[in-house]
């Protein structure tokens, strides 16, 4: 069996330095470590405009703007199929398949589900779309029949939930579909970097977010206003690292040779951390250190970047192919799920034959 990753992102915005380590830096290293037979990368604006259905200038504006992160990090159109959500219509057909085979208190029960509708205020008028998008992730994952999803772990009951449905379709109506395994983050902190104001989750909402195409300066501005332990008001305090955005971050980009480069008074980050942990050590150095840090990585994305905004109408046309290769393999996919499900009537020349013969 082939092995095949789908991933992607609802285009609301730029992507952060969130998405970056929690998942747009891993798919570059899948994808160039040749492991995988094909990589599917998706833009998901439909997905998107299930909470946006009164906006979708806001969707259709950032679809440029996510292209642009995927490909300054690293995402290649060479290895990797970036396209459009939208553009692959079988996708809708494929969910419209499925929800028969999911109730509605199955998708009440899902955890991310439920927090999704508490963070967006939907308890009173929960749009169906979104109500349905675990239904629609398990179509986008199954067309491409993807046998590995990279995800965060507070995705994991989404996934689970398209493997019950692959599960039942497969027992109900015979084996077609493939039952994808989870790809969680290596490194802890990576799984869900908090916003630069302590928040749990780093939000375009909530304005706590380092984009990707954040200039140098405000990059900088945002780490040193960032939140650190609020109890630790002096230089000789004794600092909580535990839980302490500024250290998460370190954990998630830092990396010995940053110390050599950039605070050779430590040959570590646990070392840091014991130092900031007994007192001694200030905030603003922490924070130095880091900005240090992630301006490194993010220099080389930045200057990528650049050169792709210089032709935009060949950023369109890579997502273009892109989805134009996509809905080829969607659309073999639909056509076994039809063929499962008897109802491929034109298809189907035993069928038209007998009942032909039936009405002679």
């Amino acid at each position: 069996m082939e092995k095949i990753i789908l991933t992607g992102d609802r285009p609301t915005g730029k992507l952060h330095v969130g998405h970056y380590v929690g998942s747009l830096r891993r798919r570059v290293e899948l994808q160039n470590s040749g492991e995988y037979d094909k990589i599917f990368i998706m833009i998901a604006d439909a997905q998107a405009l299930t909470d946006n259905a009164d906006n979708p200038e806001k969707i259709r504006q950032n679809i440029i703007e996510v292209a642009l992160d995927y490909l300054s990090c690293g995402l290649d159109p060479a290895k990797s199929n970036l396209f459009i959500q939208s553009q692959i219509p079988e996708l809708c057909e494929l969910s419209f398949y499925y929800m028969n085979l999911v109730t509605v208190s199955r998708l009440q029960r899902n955890p991310t589900v439920k927090s999704e509708i508490q963070m967006r205020n939907f308890e009173a008028s929960i749009p169906v779309g979104f109500f349905t998008y675990p239904i629609s992730q398990a179509a986008d994952i199954t067309a491409f029949k993807a046998t590995t999803v990279p995800v965060g772990e507070d995705q994991l009951p989404m996934i689970e939930q398209t493997r019950e449905i692959v599960r039942k379709f497969n027992t109900v109506y015979g084996e077609a579909l493939v039952e994808p395994d989870v790809l969680l983050p290596e490194n802890k902190a990576c799984m869900r970097l908090p916003g630069t104001d302590g928040k749990a989750k780093m939000s375009k909402s909530l304005g706590n977010c380092i984009y990707l195409s954040d200039t140098p300066e405000d990059v900088r501005k945002k780490i040193m206003s960032m939140f650190t332990d609020p109890n630790h008001l002096k230089v000789s305090d004794p600092g909580q690292v535990e839980g302490n955005p500024v250290f998460i971050y370190l954990d998630a980009f830092c990396k010995d040779e940053h110390f050599e480069r950039y605070c050779p008074d430590y040959s570590c980050l646990q070392e840091m951390k014991d130092h900031y942990s007994r007192g001694g050590l200030g905030d603003v150095k922490v924070k130095k250190f880091l900005n240090n840090v992630l301006q490194e990585e993010l220099e080389p994305i930045r200057k990528r970047r650049k050169e792709f905004e210089k032709d935009i109408p060949e950023v369109y046309n890579i997502l273009k192919k892109g989805s134009e290769a996509a809905r080829e393999i969607a659309t073999k996919t639909l056509a076994d799920v039809k063929e499962k499900m008897r109802i491929n009537y034109f298809d189907d020349a035993e069928l038209i034959a007998k009942q032909a013969e039936m009405y002679k």
